[in-house]
């Protein structure tokens, strides 16, 4: 019985029926579509894994102590092929040389032609390997110092064909090849840059010197496993190397990428969850209308022996169709939207193939319950009251119910609400843990926009009888139609709000966090940044012909040079930390103004070291304490602690020093890592833009060189915070429009409700223009409430957030103003838009058949 019901309740409302489905599939689309681009990225990065690893791989235990930009390749001897390939069960055994610190450029543009940030662009050698990831598919393999093989990919994007010109910027200096071949991936691009050179061109290029490899690759004859040779080759090669097996080269290769893409997944299904809690306030409203309009329906039920128990499974197991319906459309979507995220990240560099989606079982079944869930919990309270409907009452004339001893009970639970959440944001702005702080405002947030939607029908009611006493005057009778139109009902006014509300207090809030970084940003730059310029290369890596253009142009003065080093620390009490220490020139302190707790900087970046205030504080040290410090793994010395610096300005937080004199008695001078930034400063300030436009010409010839002054740099700051955000508007994107469909259902069955009251509107000479027009306006007035709600709600997220995050550099608040009013624009956008239809449906009723109800 409650099945057939819900199926003939269901198809006689097909609008209904397929806007909450549109919702719903919305919703579970970005799930789906999540779910499956993640795991297609797994399955191809792990089959890429997989078919490339070499059954051993031997390397410099050094490459697992530098992780730092700039660091310099660790080597391995010639001579240690011919003793890997002489073990037992070794099949072959070959040396590889790779880095990533190069750039290649294109003559004829002066661009390089590598990916532009994430991907590397990466250089080595050319060699056949039984498990080789590329196969040349145009011109010849690689031979003498003026080739060199380039990947096809590159090569499409960058219209390179084989014979053509290219540079390749190396450390060593400047390389003029001709691209000899173009090799294809035979699974998939990770997204790199890859010039290949034979072995000689590529030690000679990459290294500066013969007879040398990064790493040693074997592979095995069958007589023995990849465990069992491992071990023949570390007890060859005692401790001065590291062997890796293919599965710990495997799981190496994977554990960086597999962070990024559970940071991407989770993000991701973030903003899904958004969507599926605006997509619950469309389906609630949807079946308190749903329930309303079928009053006299469910009073001839009841009366005819239809208990209460199945009038609720009626309306639940409308909804649980609707839900599984809704979630099949969501799948197909999120299959659709998984294409088109995997066309966007091969835009970026990222190879991927579209026609090998990985659709694992779990995704259907993951959306169905999600789907479901978000259903019947919207839906229940609709089915609820539908069970308890009186037969006698439910043939009256139905009347919106009364509001009375509700909103007192409302007002109340929602007033608790919003002082209980109100009062843990407060808190968490004044804890100084980081980690409390966010749990309270983490608890703060969720209750807040509970509370405001308790109190939305009350709001509504004081909101729009307030600002919507402009309405006559503005619009005549069609505004005082609309506003009593949005007042009938709070509830269905309230509820169809918070949708909307929800999508831009948190649209609000982003902007509020991200206006308050780039002040924040920008004023440390002011207040740290004494240099006139900035150099950082792309690669990360300032080579030492860059370094020379620098100093080789008139009219600098006080350049200073960085270098990234990682560095073992011993403490006093024996504690050994490892961590990122930088080398500075004696000068650095005229650059960058680092302001110190305890101690003097210059002092400690000419004798000693300087190490952050939080790092001190953790490991119990002070000024004047002797630290044992090994850089770069090489053999550790004894060096003072004279300065502690303050962690108040991003340019220098949680950053440890030392002097490049210092770094360069203790590092050997081929282990010593390049340059990563060079910082100088006019000696005229008048003539500094002449200045800078003779810097800039100094280093034309090395695209991968970014030089900035100031301005520059505060405009980067800018530009990296206004791509992160339009990210989270876009994503948050497809949550508004569920709210605007939420808008529209609403809006669609409100008119088909009052059929007969327009009907008699229309009679008594409410024109057709002012029918459409009273319709629009109470559209806007439902999304500029939500607007003005969100906005508010946001402005409070905002600025608590900005507070808890003030000891991470956030300092300074600042509310965009600009973006609240861009905001309401597009809330009044949104309340046209989806006026449209029910506005049009609403001025082609039919007078006659709807005052005298026939259908």
């Amino acid at each position: 019985m409650a099945f057939t019901i819900a199926v003939r309740s269901s198809v006689a409302h097909r609008g209904r029926t397929a806007l909450s489905l549109i919702a719903i599939a919305l919703s579970i689309a970005f799930v789906a579509g999540t779910l499956i681009f993640t795991d297609t990225a797994t399955t191809t990065f792990d089959r890429l894994f997989k078919a490339t690893a070499a059954d051993i791989t031997v390397s410099s235990p050094g490459q697992n102590v530098s992780t730092s930009r700039g660091a310099r390749p660790q080597t391995l001897p010639q001579n240690l092929v011919q003793r890997i390939a002489a073990t037992p069960g070794v099949g072959t055994a070959r040396g590889e040389v790779s880095v990533q610190n190069v750039t290649i450029v294109n003559p004829a543009t002066n661009r390089a032609i590598g990916p532009t940030e994430g991907a590397p662009s990466i250089a080595g050698n050319w060699y056949l390997r039984p498990n080789s990831a590329l196969e040349i598919t145009d011109g010849k393999s690689p031979h003498g110092p003026r080739q060199a093989l380039l990947d096809a990919d590159t090569a499409h994007r960058a219209h390179v064909r084989t014979g053509a010109h290219l540079s390749i910027i190396t450390t060593t200096g400047t390389h003029d090849v001709i691209i000899s071949g173009i090799a294809t991936f035979t699974s998939t691009n990770p997204g790199a840059a890859l010039i290949l050179f034979d072995t000689p061109t590529a030690q000679m290029h990459l290294l500066g010197h013969a007879g040398a490899y990064t790493s040693v690759v074997a592979f095995g004859d069958g007589t023995r496993t990849n465990e069992q040779l491992k071990s023949k080759i570390a007890a060859e090669l005692g401790n001065s190397y590291q062997v890796r097996t293919a599965a710990e080269t495997i799981a190496q290769n994977k554990s960086g990428f597999g962070d990024y893409l559970r940071f991407l997944k989770y993000s991701m299904l973030g903003f899904a969850g958004i969507s599926l809690l605006v997509g619950g306030f469309l389906i609630v409203n949807t079946y308190l209308m749903l329930v309303s309009q079928r009053t006299r329906e469910i009073g001839l039920l009841r009366a005819i022996g239809i208990n209460r128990g199945q009038i609720n499974r009626s309306i639940l197991t409308e909804a649980l169709i609707m839900s599984l319906i809704g979630s099949g459309l969501g799948v197909a979507a999120g299959y659709l939207l998984a294409m088109g995220l995997i066309e966007a990240m091969n835009a970026l560099g990222m190879r991927l193939d579209p026609t090998h989606l990985t659709f694992r079982w779990t995704v259907p079944l993951v959306a169905a319950a999600a789907g479901t869930a978000t259903t019947l919990a919207a839906a229940w309270l609709p089915a609820h009251r539908a069970g308890t409907v009186s037969p006698i009452e439910a043939l009256r004339e139905h009347q919106a119910p009364a509001e009375g001893a509700a909103n007192q009970v409302r007002i109340t639970i929602g007033t608790f609400a919003f002082i209980s959440g109100t009062a843990l944001l407060i808190v968490s702005t004044k804890t100084s843990r980081l980690h409390t702080g966010g749990i309270l405002l983490g608890l703060g947030i969720p209750l807040t926009l509970v509370a405001v939607v308790i109190l939305g029908p009350v709001l509504a009611t004081a909101i729009i009888r307030a600002l919507g006493a402009a309405l006559p005057v503005l619009f005549g009778v069609p505004g005082r139609l609309a506003q009593c139109n949005a007042l009938r009902n709070p509830r269905r006014t309230g509820t169809t709000a918070a949708a909307l509300m929800t999508c831009l207090a948190l649209v609000t809030s982003s902007s509020v966090l991200a206006s308050s970084m780039v002040i924040s940003a920008t004023s440390q730059i002011a207040q740290a940044v004494g240099a006139d310029y900035l150099v950082t290369s792309q690669s990360g890596t300032i080579t030492p012909a860059v370094v020379k253009a620098i100093r080789s142009v008139a009219g600098l003065r006080r350049i200073s040079e960085e270098r990234q080093l990682t560095a073992t620390i011993t403490t006093t009490r024996g504690e050994t930390i490892r961590r990122r220490i930088d080398a500075v020139t004696s000068n650095y302190h005229q650059n960058i103004h680092v302001r110190t707790q305890e101690g003097e900087f210059e002092k400690a970046i000419s004798e000693g070291i300087s190490l952050n205030e939080d790092f001190v504080k953790v490991h119990h040290l002070k000024v004047g304490d002797k630290l044992k410090v090994s850089l770069e793994g090489a053999s550790p010395r004894l060096i003072p602690l004279h300065a502690v610096t303050a962690e108040d300005n991003d340019q220098y937080k949680g950053r440890a020093y030392i002097g490049i004199a210092t770094a360069q008695q203790l590092v050997p001078e081929d282990r010593m890592p390049f340059v990563t930034q060079v910082l100088a400063t006019a000696t005229d300030s008048e003539v500094s833009i002449q200045t800078y436009s003779a810097l800039q010409a100094s280093l034309v010839g090395f695209p991968q060189v970014r030089v900035m002054n100031q301005l520059d740099y505060k405009k980067l700051i800018v530009s990296q915070v206004d791509q992160l955000i339009y990210i989270v508007y876009g994503l948050l994107g497809l949550s508004i429009i569920v709210g605007g469909l939420g808008v529209m259902n609403t809006l669609t069955l409100s008119v088909i409700e009052r059929t007969r009251e327009i009907g008699l509107l229309r009679a008594v000479g409410l024109q057709r223009h002012q029918t459409v027009c009273m319709i629009q306006i109470e559209s806007l007035v439902v999304t500029l409430f939500g607007a003005v709600l969100g906005g508010g709600l946001g402005a409070l997220w905002g600025v608590a957030g900005q507070q808890v995050l003030r000891a991470e550099g956030l300092r300074q608040l600042a509310v965009p103003t600009k973006s609240l009013v861009v905001m309401l624009i597009s809330s009044a956008l949104i309340g046209f838009i989806a006026a449209l239809a029910p506005a049009f449906r609403a001025s082609r009723i039919n007078i006659l058949d709807a005052i005298t109800g026939r259908p």
